[in-house]
């Protein structure tokens, strides 16, 4: 049993290299601009709101161009909401899972990506309107960038939410459909880099 232990282990760590030039693993942080799509409702504005996403993600190539991208990453979202009596916060905090098509160079370098995004809601906050946030947001995501060889990267995503962020009671019966709307930039860095 020793033995077929130690040739299981020798096999996994030969076959490391090769398989290694199939995925990369990473790590990703950095800006979130967001607000709310839809109109303006009665006197109720909508106004850009910063906040952060951080995470890791792995990437699965298929050939030299093609890649598949799944992530998992911690988003805050949400909007500044004013009113002609009142200015509001309204921030919500995603676990979310893009799941990213891309195509890029096979040496590294520009890549264009697009695909689905799915969030559950970690918490929220917002002050001063009734308001009760979904669970679920799903969106749809597409994003430009630069993946060096040596692993380091930059990129910008934007993301169109498809659902609705929650109900929201500005009083008067007053309940937009509002999405997400969020454009992220990004620094990352991968291991398993083809040279």
């Amino acid at each position: 049993m020793k033995y077929v232990t130690l040739s299981i282990a020798a096999a996994l760590l030969l076959s490391a290299p090769a398989f290694s030039q199939n995925f990369q693993l990473g790590l990703k942080g950095g800006v979130n601009i967001s607000n709310f799509r839809g109109s303006d409702y009665q006197d109720v504005k909508t106004n850009t709101m910063a906040g952060f996403h951080a995470g890791a993600f792995v990437n699965l190539r298929f050939g030299s161009v093609f890649s598949i991208q799944p992530e998992l990453l911690v988003s805050s979202q949400g909007a500044k909401l004013k009113s002609s009596t009142q200015k509001e916060n309204f921030k919500t905090t995603y676990a979310t899972l893009p799941v990213m098509l891309k195509l890029q160079s096979p040496r590294g370098g520009l890549y264009i990506e697009a695909g689905p995004q799915f969030g559950l809601k970690v918490s929220d906050k917002i002050s001063g309107v009734n308001t009760d946030v979904k669970n679920l947001d799903a969106a749809l995501a597409a994003g430009i960038g630069y993946h060096s060889a040596m692993g380091l990267g930059i990129g910008a995503r934007y993301i169109a939410g498809l659902s609705k962020v929650g109900d929201i009671d500005f009083g008067g019966g007053v309940n937009p459909d509002y999405k997400n709307s969020t454009i992220q930039v990004s620094l990352f860095y991968t291991i398993f880099n083809r040279k």
